[in-house]
C-alpha cells in the first residue's frame, strides 16, 4: 500500500486530531485507541509524542509530504 494507512477523520476546533480511520481495514478509532495501538507496535509507521501533556499520534517522516496525517 502506497502512503500511510491511517487518516484523520475528526479534529477539534484547535486542530488536535481526535478520530482516525485505518483505511486498510476501515476501522475507526479514537486518539487514545490509536495511541495504544502504536505503543503496542501495531502501527510501525507512527510514533507517539507528548504534546501539551497529551499523548499524540505522529506519522514517522519519510520522503513524501503527501502522506502525513491529514
Amino acid at each position: 500500500m502506497k502512503g500511510k494507512r491511517v487518516r484523520t477523520i475528526e479534529e477539534s476546533d484547535s486542530g488536535r486530531n481526535l478520530e482516525f480511520k485505518d483505511i486498510k481495514n476501515d476501522q475507526e478509532m479514537s486518539r487514545a485507541e490509536f495511541v495504544k495501538k502504536i505503543e503496542d507496535g501495531i502501527y510501525e509507521d507512527y510514533y507517539v509524542r507528548r504534546m501539551y501533556g497529551i499523548k499524540t499520534p505522529i506519522s514517522k517522516p519519510d520522503e513524501s509530504e503527501e502522506n502525513n496525517l491529514d
